[in-house]
């Protein structure tokens, strides 16, 4: 694990330490052209002021027009971006909180309306839910991809940011070809999950030429499609361990096809049986996420070891000073 981390860590430390704002949709704010504005600026500098969480992560930003999930999506495509994102930085490290970027391509999710493209996909099978069948990438495209992974990444570095996220969840692209639902290919990228699992590791190691040994890679790990004949929890560990030993910091925990909204699962921190089985077979810190909006529960997610840090989305959405609240509730 990166140096930068450790404090994450200290057993004396209080849950603000732990504390991370993972992404959240916020393309209303953004320009039409995945630029910056000072909306998102104000935004970031809401939900980070007064130094109450670790770290915010950045929500996913596209490493291709190709790969654009939606309109407004923030882009981390070209050097034109880099200006923009470290305003993100700069404010979020203001306000006492370390910040992270994900970055994403949405493969098959994509829309043509929006980017003008074919959507792709590992294999020419259109995801479950949608009857948009993908272009299957060549080999050559697959090349090109690891590229845009690794270029996005070093833009991240210039801009200022203290770690990335690889997106890898929620029927996107890496999940794509990590899930038997869309990945029916018969290269070195496709068979069982240790092939399956294949661009991911290319990608990782493309990241880690770009951002050297000591910058903090995080992977956020479909661990489970919860979706019949998807991934398994046992693929979930299986690539997990490969992950670590590829060289990634910390992973971050959520689903898969089934998006990060599980019908039937429920309570503060739904996806823990997910971190709590991940954490048990890797070294690494693991990030825990689903409904959590009680601080007491999410100290109670840390100290039962189900996770290292919890993610808490919809309530600072919510509200802003949610975080401090938190806080100010456990140190009493």
């Amino acid at each position: 694990m990166s140096e930068l981390f450790k404090p994450l860590f200290a057993p004396h430390l209080h849950l603000k330490s732990r504390l991370i704002m993972p992404p959240m949709a916020t393309h209303k704010l953004l320009s039409t052209n995945g630029r910056v504005n000072d909306d998102l600026v104000a935004y970031y500098d809401e939900k980070t002021k007064g130094g109450y969480l670790g770290a915010a992560i950045i929500e996913h930003s596209y490493i291709t027009p190709q790969g654009q999930a939606g309109a407004g999506q923030l882009s981390v495509a070209d050097d034109d971006t880099i200006e923009g994102i470290s305003r993100l930085a700069k404010v979020i490290h203001d306000n006492g909180c370390k910040a992270i970027m994900q970055i994403n391509h949405s493969g098959s999710m994509a829309k043509t309306e929006i980017t003008g493209m074919e959507p792709v996909g590992p294999s020419a099978i259109a995801p479950p839910g949608s009857d948009v069948v993908p272009r299957e990438l060549s080999l050559e495209d697959i090349a090109t991809l690891i590229e845009q992974f690794k270029a996005a990444a070093l833009r991240v570095v210039e801009a200022g940011f203290d770690g990335v996220e690889i997106h890898s969840c929620h029927a996107y692209l890496l999940n794509q070809f990590l899930s038997p639902l869309t990945n029916r290919r018969s290269d070195a990228y496709g068979g069982d999950i240790n092939r399956r699992m294949q661009m991911h590791l290319d990608v990782i190691s493309a990241v880690r030429a770009a951002v050297g040994d000591k910058f903090p890679i995080l992977l956020r790990l479909a661990a489970d499609d919860y979706t019949p004949d998807g991934i398994t929890i046992e693929d979930g560990k299986t690539a997990a361990i490969a992950f670590e030993k590829a060289g990634v910091d910390i992973l971050d925990i959520s689903a898969g096809f089934s998006r990060y909204i599980v019908p039937g699962l429920e309570g503060q921190g739904y996806f823990a049986p997910l971190s709590e089985a991940i954490k048990e077979v890797v070294d690494i810190p693991v990030i825990v996420t689903g409904g959590i909006t009680d601080p007491f529960a999410a100290e109670k997610l840390v100290r039962e070891r189900k996770a290292d840090m919890v993610g808490v989305g919809r309530a600072l959405l919510n509200d802003s000073l949610w975080a401090k609240k938190a806080y100010e509730a456990l140190v009493k």
